[in-house]
């Protein structure tokens, strides 16, 4: 598909407020909609440790043009613009959410998980920010899916951030066909979710050990 056939394509960002409030049929005729609907499923790491602390997602956050259903494309580095005829079945925040809080159960290495508004007891809590979620032509024929995410590991008791640290996944598209961007999508959320289960693990395991250690040292030295 060659570029002047994709802008012919695309609805500007700024009518994004406009499609919120009606449907995405159209107001005077009726069109298709594909809705795509990501599937993440991953694969525990044998090294990831298995712990005996309890962890809440906080429901990520993101500016609104990123947390939207509509599927975001950056033709050019100045422009950002949506495919039209199709929508995510969720906004980015929702799918990373139910893509982690799966994972963290599906991994079977945390004695607890679950989102922040089930208000658990927890030790720990994951901040996240979804900074990117679209497709870059980067000035290629092709584009590639582009998920950028801050991850903030905190303790939960004195509020300490244990860890912060930004995610990258970048997936190629082989197509300019918006099932094979949805694709390419799905595995970067599958691959960006493997990372943040597996850090958020083996960093959280490592402060909850020092925590232990700590006051075993302190009991030492006030008994000599």
């Amino acid at each position: 598909m060659s570029r002047p056939t994709l802008t012919r394509i695309l609805l500007p960002v700024a009518m994004i407020a406009t499609l919120g409030g009606c449907s995405l049929l159209g107001s005077n005729e009726r069109s298709a909609v594909t809705i795509y609907s990501p599937i993440v499923r991953i694969q525990a790491d044998p090294g990831w440790p298995k712990v005996d602390w309890q962890l809440v997602v906080v429901k990520p956050s993101a500016a609104r043009v990123v947390d939207s259903p509509r599927i975001n494309v950056r033709p050019s580095p100045s422009e950002l613009e949506v495919y039209k005829g199709v929508s995510w079945a969720q906004p980015a925040t929702d799918m990373l959410d139910d893509a982690l809080v799966r994972g963290f159960e599906d991994s079977g290495r945390v004695a607890g998980v679950a989102r922040a508004t089930t208000g658990i007891r927890a030790d720990y809590k994951l901040a996240l920010d979804v900074r990117r979620f679209e497709a870059d032509y980067r000035g290629q024929a092709t584009p590639a899916a582009m998920i950028e995410v801050n991850a903030k590991l905190i303790h939960v008791i004195d509020q300490r951030v244990v860890a912060d640290r930004t995610f990258r996944q970048e997936q190629p598209v082989p197509t300019t066909a918006t099932a094979d961007v949805a694709r390419a999508f799905e595995q970067g959320l599958q691959a960006m979710t493997t990372e943040l289960v597996g850090w958020t693990l083996v960093t959280g395991q490592a402060d909850y050990q020092q925590a232990q250690v700590m006051p075993s040292r302190l009991r030492q030295s006030s008994g000599r």
